[in-house]
């Protein structure tokens, strides 16, 4: 399954704080190159899959090749490499697309279904939208249709024509299924570029497009299973159908969530020219580094302030007082802790303008993850504190139509 998540990316709020300069990549995740600049992932998830692919198709070959006895494991471990191969070229694709877009691409992941092309913007136009989905289905059609050619130069009873009939099998299902019209496959995105087309609307296709996901996410849970019965009848064996359940419900889960997160983030990309820093800044007191934590709270209850602000001996500010690292402490402790030990020195990053606005804000964020930022007013002087949890709440709100 192929899933390109520009509008996630681009108008997720910032992760709360990293663990190191790579916590934006993938945890676990190992790199497998930098195509065209970018990086390529493979997910624990995928060695999951990788092993089933193995299971299912060394069971099969014992009925094509049974002269193949345990070799058979090692001849289907190759097809479930070589048809990830596949994937990642369907993934590069859409990469590719996206680069002559200029819409930037943070990274591919090969993961249990297939892979994720994470790029970073959306496009301007219904057309670029369109296009930038349709070119996976059509190189994994491509390749469907070389590895049909190359079939046909070998005798189909053979190890490689056996991995060639599967790869050309493969390719073409993976088209297909890419080609289902709802959020998050590619079919999805080419309806949402259709309606947006047609009705001037980014948010009406990706309406209609989520929808889509759902109705198709609930006929996969039920379908595939159902498909499966019907085609072996009686032949088909209690393991087997188990099988085909869990896989239809982990696939069935994953449109859906992916439609869901489409809506979500269709939402959040309308609400944010609405977002202002000031309208989710509160207001702050000033203590100095040695003040005890319990009378710095007993100022900011009369000065109904929110948040803590650390200034030394000229007023300046120096560090932001978290809120978990308050929340830690016992109430009884509070008069013997200065909220020096409990604040974050105020690095350039955490200093963001009262004027910034939308994707401006979430940009600034991200470039220094934390859980409060100072916001100052243009001339520099302290206008209050942002926290993380406020943000997230009015994106929430914003999300649920509040």
């Amino acid at each position: 399954m192929s899933d390109t998540r520009g509008q996630q990316t681009s108008a997720e709020p910032p992760a709360r704080e990293p663990d190191g300069p790579d916590a934006d990549e993938p945890r676990g995740g190992i790199l497998m190159g930098r195509p065209f600049g970018v990086p390529v992932y493979v997910t624990p998830s995928w060695f999951v899959i990788a092993a089933l692919i193995t299971w299912v198709f060394g069971g099969r070959l014992t009925e094509i090749l049974p002269e193949l006895g345990y070799t058979r494991y090692l001849v289907a471990f190759s097809f479930a490499v070589a048809f990830y191969a596949s994937v990642l070229v369907h993934e590069l694709a859409h990469t590719v697309v996206a680069l002559r877009y200029r819409l930037g691409v943070r990274r591919i992941r090969l993961q249990f279904f297939g892979g994720v092309s994470e790029i970073e913007k959306e496009a301007e136009r219904p057309g670029r939208e369109f296009w930038l989905a349709f070119v996976g289905p059509l190189l994994s059609l491509v390749l469907g249709g070389l590895f049909y050619l190359a079939l046909r130069a070998v005798d189909p009873g053979t190890v490689p024509g056996v991995l060639l009939a599967g790869l050309m099998v493969s390719n073409l299902v993976v088209a297909a299924f890419n080609l289902l019209p709802g959020l998050p496959l590619d079919g999805g995105r080419m309806l949402r570029a259709v309606v947006w087309g047609l009705t001037g609307r980014p948010m009406a296709g990706t309406v209609a497009a989520s929808w889509a996901g759902r109705i198709l996410a609930v006929l996969v849970l039920f379908g595939l299973p159902l498909f499966s019965v019907l085609q072996a009848g009686a032949a088909r064996s209690t393991t087997d159908s188990l099988i085909d359940g869990v896989l239809a419900a982990v696939l069935a889960a994953i449109i859906w969530n992916g439609a869901t997160a489409g809506l979500r983030n269709a939402r959040l990309k309308q609400a944010l020219p609405l977002l202002h820093v000031r309208d989710v800044t509160r207001r702050a007191v000033h203590v100095t580094a040695d003040t005890p934590l319990g009378e710095a709270m007993r100022q900011a209850r009369e000065a109904e302030a929110g948040a803590i602000l650390v200034v030394d001996g000229r007023g300046e500010p120096t560090g932001l007082v978290k809120e978990h690292a308050v929340t830690t402490v016992p109430e009884h402790r509070r008069p013997w802790v200065a909220v020096g030990a409990l604040a974050r020195d105020l690095e350039p990053g955490l200093r963001i303008s009262v004027e910034l606005t939308g994707e401006q804000l979430l940009t600034a964020l991200r470039r220094t993850p934390a859980t409060e930022y100072l916001v100052v007013r243009p001339d520099g002087t302290p206008y209050g504190v942002l926290t993380l949890v406020d943000l997230e709440r009015r994106l929430s709100a914003a999300v649920a139509g509040r």
